[in-house]
């Protein structure tokens, strides 16, 4: 299963490559340091969100885009089917 902080650092990975920046950019236009930015693209850190919201802002991704585009790749959560009704059993208790 991924973790959310890899699926948020590949997504924001995958936007900086396309947009042919490189990390040193991106680290300086959003105040964060380059090893830091790196930590959270590799999925080893954990950004706060005013973290994460720098990072959009210098990479021109609204945040709510980000996180869209995140559960995408992360596709459906099945949760297991819980019955509506109750068993015989605890009924007559």
């Amino acid at each position: 299963m991924t973790l959310l902080r890899e699926a948020i650092g590949e997504r924001l990975r995958r936007t900086r490559t396309s947009q042919r920046r490189t990390l040193r950019e991106v680290s300086r236009v959003a105040r964060v340091s380059l090893g830091y930015l790196s930590e959270v693209e590799r999925g080893r850190k954990e950004p706060s969100s005013e973290l994460l919201g720098s990072i959009c802002v210098a990479l021109d991704l609204p945040l709510d885009e980000l996180l869209r585009r995140v559960a995408d790749d992360l596709g459906p959560v099945y949760l297991p089917e819980v019955p509506d009704t109750l068993a015989a059993e605890l009924v007559a208790a």
